[in-house]
């Protein structure tokens, strides 16, 4: 599980030190520019140290330190690996070494949350977790009428800690505004706080599973298990038995995976349509191949509200691109705030950011690989202030789409899928084939 620390003063301590530290490399770069460097390559250095400690101490954090630093992805896209290595290898340590709550514990937490007559819910009960969640861990049982249950358990004091560290993490838009001149940070991270807080309640996190599992029933490419029962912090569902996505990745046939690559980007586009909410935790630990060809979808504390299903504006934009037209593209995003006012952005170097991301959209049929997603982050390590992905901005209300985006291709591109994906944009996305390009074939050139 994770562990929070219970010492808020080490906490605070250990966010403190990203602007003093910040200051001092301010310092250094000015005692540099007098000794003769230039004023560009001394701000890519304190750029590269400025990035550098952010990702070392947000890894170093768990609760809401973590997951601001896990929902950011964005900078990971921006910056080249040495410097992200740091933040990724204390992720992955935090990860691999977290141990499970006490069974003493886990009894405790049923007792105050259940009642001291708790088991009395259960036939059987597995003390030991069948897995780990980003706020609690999951525990196997058998509900009282003989139906196998997933057992949530939220880990005591997770809520105080995440949310102490958003506060914390308020205070760093300067140092952050270091790496993405373009981004508004503390709108991202006042977005991301209200996100956690309702991922906090587990009745939040069933009522939005139990529109899922309305939604997706008995449907022929998805599963999402029913609700049983539920309180703020005591979750119980169906079991559902599957093959891990992560194991498909590894191991899967290459029918296996391309099969598993379209129903998990059909589920992602489909669900604001079908349910009138996003997924926004789509990493391959949430879903599993069932026995039966369908696709399992698991852990639904993170989710997008959209009642009027997918934006519009993606579908449009994408096309207009896909016709050439960079104005209105600029323009566009200048209207849902994904470029600021006082930002100038090169539309050439756009053109070039956007387009391999839009490839998938334009050919029949496409290959997501770990190459070719390795092509497009090659485009965007440049640390120059120029540089127009950190001229760009991530409105609130795109915030957890981005994320889906963004862990959704990292996914596709480790399973390896070949797919007509082009088909489920036109079925799921408004806009897009309101006015379809001629010519939709010819691949883009990437960089």
């Amino acid at each position: 599980m994770t562990e929070f620390p219970r010492n808020a003063v080490t906490r605070s301590a250990k966010l403190a030190t990203l602007p003093l530290g910040f200051a001092g490399r301010t310092a250094l770069g000015v005692g540099k520019r007098l000794g003769g460097k230039s004023a560009e390559i001394v701000a890519q250095e304190i750029q590269q140290r400025t990035s550098e400690q952010i990702f070392k101490v947000l890894g170093e954090l768990k609760g809401g330190a973590m997951k601001v630093g896990q929902a950011l992805s964005i900078f990971e896209a921006a910056l080249p690996p040495e410097i992200v290595g740091p933040y990724r290898a204390a992720l992955t340590k935090l990860q691999d070494a977290a141990p499970p709550l006490p069974v003493a514990t886990v009894h405790a937490v049923l007792g105050e949350q259940l009642g001291d007559d708790w088991r009395e819910n259960f036939l059987e009960f597995e003390d030991t977790p069948a897995a780990a969640a980003s706020i609690g861990q999951v525990h196997k049982a058998v509900w009282h009428d003989g139906r196998q249950v997933a057992v949530k358990i939220q880990y005591p004091g997770a809520g105080k800690a995440l949310l102490g560290d958003f506060n914390q993490l308020a205070r760093l838009g300067k140092l952050f505004g270091m790496l993405m001149p373009g981004l508004d940070i503390n709108a991202v991270i006042g977005e991301l706080r209200e996100r956690v807080a309702e991922e906090l309640d587990y009745l939040k996190e069933a009522e939005a599973q139990h529109g899922f599992a309305v939604a997706y029933r008995d449907d022929p490419d998805f599963r999402v298990p029913e609700v049983i029962a539920a309180n703020e912090q005591i979750l119980v569902t169906e079991w559902i038995d599957g093959t891990p996505l992560s194991k498909i990745i590894t191991s899967g046939t290459t029918e296996e995976r391309d099969q598993a690559g379209l129903r998990f980007v059909r589920f992602l586009f489909s669900s604001p349509a079908r349910a009138g909410m996003l997924h926004a935790d789509p990493h391959p630990g949430n879903f599993r191949v069932l026995p039966d060809g369908r696709l399992g979808v698991l852990d639904f504390g993170a989710v997008n509200h959209m009642p009027d299903g997918y934006p519009e504006v993606f579908g449009t934009l994408t096309r207009i691109f896909i016709k050439g037209d960079m104005d209105t593209v600029i323009q566009g995003l200048r209207d849902e705030g994904f470029i600021r006012p006082h930002i100038d952005v090169d539309p050439e170097a756009l053109r070039a950011f956007l387009a391999p991301y839009v490839e998938p959209t334009r050919v029949e049929e496409f290959t997501f690989s770990r190459e070719w997603l390795q092509r497009q982050a090659a485009t965007v390590t440049d640390l120059r202030p120029t540089n127009v992905v950190r001229q760009l901005n991530l409105p609130p209300s795109y915030v957890l789409i981005n994320r889906v985006h963004i862990a959704g291709i990292g996914v596709l591109c480790q399973l390896g899928t070949t797919a007509r994906f082009r088909d489920e944009i036109i079925h799921w996305v408004p806009g897009f084939a309101d006015d379809p390009p001629e010519d939709p074939t010819p691949a883009l050139a990437t960089t």
